[in-house]
């Protein structure tokens, strides 16, 4: 844990930070904002808005900040060092890559069950293919789930980022839309944004908001995607957080107007349900339109996250094996491995049953082992990224440590209310 990182050499990139267009310069921070906002934070922060009101606006703007200052200390290692997280972490010991390995193995069946399932709602809501709703959902996530893997194969990066650019524009475009015309109180909105405050019945809402915003394991696939466009080298640092800073800013938006959404609405329920009663109630309140855009927002959300964790969560595991192989990462291009397309192909395929399957105690007994995830991020982030020998120049801040402690400490919060949750609900007959 203690041999020195030389800093890599600079190597040469196809534009520098100055001469970046939109794209290149805030494609990566809008993928990986994009890929972590999916059903779950749209159902939580509607529920949240429509129980306790507009009074927790702040925390789903403090949630991504928090997420955007973790994004931004892979960035910071990977920049500093030339070496992925995943690198980094082996300098920890052989225990926490292997642990990490089945942590992944088992975040990817469900996680993609979970995406295929709601991506398959999504489409049914939109245009149902059987009169029997269970049969729609199941054909459309199939379809879905194909097309994804058909998009990502074939269509290589710069497809991928031009789809996720023109869905998440769609997603954010009709959630926000659909705020203002909801017409929420917007005094209040604006007290619940600047003053944090817990209301009465509000402290389950503000953790599921803080923890929920901007995604988890999908964080690491950022240094990934910064390295497709050429980022490498300490240069690059200013333009990973401008990106971070414009992709987390877009997700806490995003948060914030669901909550408002659901504080003009009674919602009652959980599940993917919800959605469809949030395109009804939309629909009474401000017309058809309301309606139909918030079921393409929807739509756009829930397919930005199957694409993004399609394209991004194969790298994590082809870095694994060439870690374990101790294959120097000049010499392997991940994304034409064939365990990066094996990856792909069965995190597209493996896990289809449980669209006929919910595996709902299964998925409580791993959310136990998965919940401490982001605090186990923020520790090594710590860790790694205060060692002037391994990052030099690019070591953390005053302001930075104390926004990954801050982090740290309120994951730890969240992935134990987590696991004790899905431990009562295991405990039940």
């Amino acid at each position: 844990m203690t041999a020195n990182v030389p800093p890599p050499a600079q190597s040469p990139a196809t534009a520098t930070p100055a001469r970046l267009g939109l794209l290149a310069r805030f494609g990566p921070g809008m993928l990986v904002a994009a890929t972590g906002v999916g059903a779950g934070d749209l159902l939580t922060a509607s529920l949240g808005g429509s129980t306790v009101g507009v009074s927790i606006l702040w925390a789903a703007l403090l949630g991504s900040v928090l997420k955007a200052f973790l994004n931004e200390g892979i960035a910071r290692w990977q920049l500093a060092t030339g070496t992925t997280v995943l690198e980094g972490w082996a300098r920890f010991g052989s225990g926490l890559r292997y642990l990490f390995f089945i942590y992944l193995l088992g975040w990817s069946f469900f996680t993609g069950g979970a995406l295929i399932s709601a991506c398959g709602a999504a489409g049914d809501a939109l245009w149902p293919l059987s009169s029997d709703a269970e049969t729609s959902r199941r054909i459309w996530g199939v379809v879905h789930s194909l097309v994804g893997l058909g998009l990502v194969w074939f269509g290589g990066f710069r497809l991928f980022e031009k789809l996720m650019a023109a869905c998440t524009g769609l997603m954010f475009v009709a959630v926000l839309f659909t705020a203002v015309g909801a017409s929420p109180d917007w005094g209040a909105a604006a007290r619940g944004l600047v003053v944090p405050s817990i209301p009465k019945g509000g402290a389950g809402w503000i953790l599921g908001l803080l923890g929920g915003v901007g995604g988890t394991v999908t964080l690491l696939s950022y240094g990934y995607w910064i390295r497709e466009k050429g980022r490498e080298g300490t240069q690059w640092l200013k333009t990973c957080q401008a990106d971070l800073a414009v992709g987390y800013g877009l997700t806490g938006l995003f948060g914030m107007g669901m909550v408002l959404i659901g504080s003009t609405l009674r919602l009652e329920g959980s599940g993917l349900k919800v959605a469809n009663l949030l395109a009804q109630r939309l629909g009474e309140v401000i017309g058809p339109a309301g309606y139909w855009l918030f079921l393409l927002g929807f739509w756009g959300a829930v397919f930005t996250s199957l694409l993004g964790v399609w394209e991004g969560v194969p790298y994590l595991f082809a870095d694994y094996l060439r870690i374990h192989r101790k294959q120097p990462a000049g010499q392997v291009e991940l994304r034409s491995t064939r365990a990066w397309r094996l990856y792909l192909v069965a995190l597209a395929l493996v896990p289809l049953p449980m669209l006929w399957a919910p595996l709902q105690r299964a998925q409580l007994a791993y959310a136990i082992v998965g919940a401490l995830f982001m605090p186990l991020l923020a520790f090594t982030l710590l860790w790694m990224n205060n060692r002037r020998a391994w990052v030099g120049a690019l070591r953390n801040n005053w302001l930075i440590n104390a926004a990954l402690v801050a982090t740290l400490l309120l994951f730890l919060l969240v992935g134990l209310d987590e696991a004790l949750e899905a431990l009562r609900k295991l405990q039940r007959p």
